[in-house]
């Protein structure tokens, strides 16, 4: 064995053991799995910020008893792990705990709105839409649970890889994961854009001024959530070496920030408080009972 090839495994031994500490500082001449050390200040202030909307929608979700909002707040415990890592930037568990959740949370973001708009379909009559409400759960769904799996398999392997190769694999499929999840939301961004001509061409007077808020949160939602599957594919395509992952800052920006958005714009412009008030159907069953109550109706009439 060579004086290099003793060296090498030195080198792998210790950095074993530095992944595998609670908590490893950082040492010079040892690189991390991100390519630098991820900002700890950073780190808490997205974890406050995301765990606002998820206290948020919790609260909601008990109190209404909709369950849409519950699907809008998944986040902080992604940026807690990376808090974490900003001070133990070799901690593997911290690593595979941010590299999985960060990536697949959004997924359920997108199936949030996908059922968002089916429930606005159901509320403005069938001429709303070109396809049936159901069929948005079942295809748009369907296509998120293949790309959460092709995500979440691809995650784990990058995550848990010993070599170079192993880690590209893994990135690969996880490039493949968030492409189909890319190319779903393209999909449904057509037939977005087919709902919004069509209610504001044929059911326009059905169409209350508390639904046009939900319209405009559930657009700005879409639209986030697609530049960051576009800044993704992009960034994982570049492999792990590439310029955008072993940069933070376009990581923050083009990843997070836009997911606080998407995410924190149901806060004010709740689709369960705001349509569930007006007493529409699927928004929230606590409400239309109240109303149900207040106009002499029986609840469930």
């Amino acid at each position: 064995m060579s004086t290099e090839d003793i060296q090498t495994e030195a080198y792998q031994r210790e950095l074993e053991v530095m992944r595998t500490a609670p908590c490893h500082p950082l040492t010079p001449g040892f690189s991390t799995n991100y390519g630098y050390v991820p900002s700890f200040a950073a780190g808490v202030a997205l974890s406050v910020l995301f765990s606002i909307p998820l206290f948020y929608h919790t609260f909601q979700s008990i109190r209404l008893r909709a369950t849409v909002s519950i699907l809008l707040a998944i986040g902080a415990l992604s940026w807690a792990s990376r808090a974490y890592a900003g001070k133990c930037p070799y901690n593997a568990d911290a690593f595979m705990s941010q590299i999985v959740t960060l990536i697949i949370a959004p997924v359920f973001f997108a199936s949030a709105i996908y059922v968002l708009l089916g429930k606005l379909i159901i509320n403005l009559g069938p001429s709303s839409s070109s396809i049936s409400p159901k069929w948005y759960i079942i295809v748009f769904c369907t296509c998120d649970v293949l790309s959460l799996i092709i995500q979440a398999v691809g995650g784990a392997m990058a995550s848990m890889a010993d070599t170079d190769e192993d880690m590209s694999m893994g990135t690969q499929i996880m490039l493949g994961g968030i492409a189909v999840q890319l190319f779903t939301m393209t999909l449904f961004g057509g037939f977005l854009g087919d709902f919004f001509w069509r209610v504001f061409s044929h059911v326009r007077g059905s169409v209350i001024y508390g639904m046009k808020l939900v319209f405009v949160s559930l657009t700005i939602s879409f639209v986030m959530v697609y530049i960051r599957s576009v800044y993704r594919v992009i960034e994982l395509a570049q492999g792990w070496n590439g310029y955008l992952l072993t940069h933070e800052v376009y990581f923050i920006a083009l990843d997070a920030v836009v997911m606080v958005i998407a995410v924190a714009i149901f806060v004010p412009l709740d689709p369960a408080v705001i349509l569930g008030r007006e007493g529409l159907p699927g928004f929230s069953k606590k409400m239309r009972e109240k109303r149900s109550v207040s106009s002499g109706e029986m609840p469930g009439e």
